[in-house]
């Protein structure tokens, strides 16, 4: 028996929580003639144990269809080889056989199941996901930095259901209206103005065997850094306070309520070096680090994202007063972790722990010339029959416009940063914000910026060169708004040091800035702070410092996303069109005759 309490009613259940009592009453002579030193439901013995599993993943963002990756795994022969993996329908057949695996199973997922999605459900704001998530029977989800990219009044509806317009996208186009999730959003560190989160922060899944009842209680929290990796309009009113921090101090109470179990759902992560299914935390790097170092060795197992990596840790072999198993399940529904607990009876906590990756290999794929084919030595999942007709009934409805012809591509552009932070794809995106923005009309835009980060996609033509808009869509799903502002050259020099000084932004790992074409500068990571940009020139004229130029951007950018909080000064001078939209056009205009050229030469030069 599994009995899942909201926070609102889990207080009501704390007497139980240390297991149910026996009351002999006159028959105990006779049961303990019987043998039965332990009771429970039906005068059954207690068992010693409780063998729990979670099931998790990560940063899905909203892949309904198989995303054309592959996992990375070692075949019986120990040979490294490529696993077709992905897809909403064979997640959840996966899910639903290894759930069917075990008797005592919680599913929970840790952040960016929505946001940056492809057409199939980022056109119809991500709703077709939340249903599937529903299909799926997910128990509690923590919220990622891609929740909040439409705002949290738009993440607060994905929770409630509804109608109302918070986008310049329509809700409920298909689903009218739609239902919300049916899994609980937890945002412990996301807080309000009035102290309190915008989801619960904590929740509670009971189990019971036999007399025995165990409480598992998860923490669900987004990285710290959330406010500046979103439109810092959609998180006004809202504080990110410390992961580790916030975790501690909810497990009293989560003990509280009954846990015996803490579990640690949070959107921040890092990477490993280590095999697929090895435990060892070799290579271990990254955010998560300086969190689990913090963290209570009171928590059992944290289940991490973010970083979109994939990997398993006995933390215990890195810090051994720090027990914890960590996991994070890569990207885009391609592995479901499966966690393993032994609850001991008596003591009520974790006595064993273990996990492994299960690859959802479900469809082969082609990648340019190269076929990435079923590999027989691990499982093939066949589709789940109902989430695979919700993700047909959504790719039906977004057909139309998915697969219209834009133009033609004489090559791949590619997201990959090349040595100075550029990509082929960014320059692209960079040169369709500008055509956008130039004209008088447009706000005579002289130079733009794109963020790298909000490049999701590379552009990959058919054999004939010819690129559709569900392509272009996948490359830019956010629906930003272009905008022109007023800055002046100093102000402009300012933003590009914002790339390597600002925030998150480090000179280890910059955010550099996609330029448009004619606007050129130099940087030197070896110089000081303030002084690593240098040369800006646009059109071979240098940028002069009280000069005002004016530059066309997106609304991500233009307030503040991505640590570049110098946008916020310049003078907004006009608000434009979507952002997909402009690269849409400019891609159809730029084929007119022949292919697209790819633009590859370097804009930005980095001292070597």
């Amino acid at each position: 028996m599994v009995v899942a309490i909201s926070q609102n009613t889990q207080r009501q259940h704390r007497a139980m929580s240390q297991g149910w009592r026996c009351a002999l009453r006159g028959l105990g002579a006779a049961l303990l003639m019987a043998g039965l030193t332990a009771c429970g439901g039906g005068g059954t013995v207690r068992p010693a144990s409780m063998d729990i599993t979670l099931l998790g993943f990560n940063d899905f963002h909203g892949n309904l269809e198989p995303p054309r990756q592959a996992v990375i795994a070692q075949d019986a022969q120990g040979k490294n080889v490529a696993v077709p993996a992905g897809g909403a329908a064979y997640m959840a057949q996966v899910i639903a056989e290894r759930r069917a695996a075990s008797r005592h199973v919680a599913l929970v997922t840790a952040g960016d199941m929505i946001g940056a999605s492809p057409i199939v459900s980022s056109l119809f704001l991500d709703e077709p996901t939340i249903e599937a998530l529903n299909l799926m029977k997910v128990d509690f989800a923590a919220t990622g930095n891609h929740e909040y990219d439409q705002g949290f009044a738009e993440l607060l509806r994905m929770q409630n259901g509804g109608c109302e317009k918070f986008t310049v996208k329509e809700p409920c186009q298909l689903s009218k209206p739609f239902k919300g999730a049916s899994f609980q959003y937890l945002a412990a560190n996301t807080i309000r103005d009035d102290g309190k989160p915008l989801f619960p922060a904590t929740g509670v899944k009971f189990f019971e065997q036999d007399g025995l009842r165990i409480g598992v209680g998860f923490i669900g929290m987004t990285l710290r850094n959330t406010p500046f990796m979103v439109r810092p309009s959609g998180v006004k009113g809202l504080t990110f306070t410390s992961e580790a921090l916030t975790a501690n101090a909810l497990i009293p109470e989560l003990r509280a309520q009954g846990a015996d179990v803490i579990v640690v759902l949070v959107h921040e992560g890092g990477a490993a070096t280590s095999a697929l299914q090895e435990d060892s935390c070799k290579g271990l790097s990254g955010d998560i680090v300086p969190i689990l170092e913090q963290l209570s060795p009171e928590v059992d197992v944290v289940v991490s994202g973010h970083t979109h990596r994939s990997y398993i840790c006995d933390y215990a072999k890195v810090n051994a007063k720090k027990p914890f198993l960590l996991t994070s399940a890569g990207l885009y529904g391609t592995l479901l972790t499966e966690i393993k607990l032994k609850v001991d009876a008596r003591t009520r906590r974790v006595s064993q722990k273990s996990a492994r990756q299960n690859i959802v290999q479900g469809e082969a794929f082609t990648s340019g010339t190269a076929t990435v084919a079923l590999q027989p030595g691990f499982p093939v999942y066949p589709p789940d029959a109902v989430v695979a007709e919700l993700v047909a009934r959504y790719k039906a409805a977004a057909q139309p416009l998915a697969a219209a012809t834009v133009g033609r591509l004489a090559g791949v552009a590619s997201r990959a940063p090349q040595a100075n932070g550029e990509s082929v794809m960014g320059r692209i995106i960079a040169d369709a914000m500008l055509a956008a923005t130039q004209s008088a009309a447009g706000g005579g835009a002289q130079l733009a910026f794109m963020n790298s980060g909000g490049v999701r996609a590379d552009l990959q033509p058919a054999d004939d060169g010819s690129v559709t808009y569900g392509q272009l869509f996948s490359v830019q799903p956010f629906g930003n708004t272009l905008m022109v502002m007023s800055l002046s050259g100093e102000q402009i020099r300012q933003v590009l040091e914002q790339q390597f000084n600002s925030g998150t932004n480090t000179v280890d790992s910059p955010r550099i800035l996609q330029v448009s074409q004619g606007f050129t500068y130099r940087f030197d990571l070896s110089q000081p702070p303030d002084q690593r940009v240098s040369e800006m020139r646009l059109n071979g004229q240098l940028l002069e410092p009280e000069h005002s130029y004016r530059v066309g951007l997106q609304s991500y950018l233009g307030t503040g996303g991505d640590n570049f909080s110098l946008f916020t000064q310049g003078t907004v001078l006009v608000g434009g069109a979507l952002d997909v939209d402009a690269l849409v056009e400019y891609v159809r205009a730029q084929s007119q005759q022949q292919p697209m050229l790819l633009p590859l030469q370097e804009r930005i030069a980095r001292a070597r």
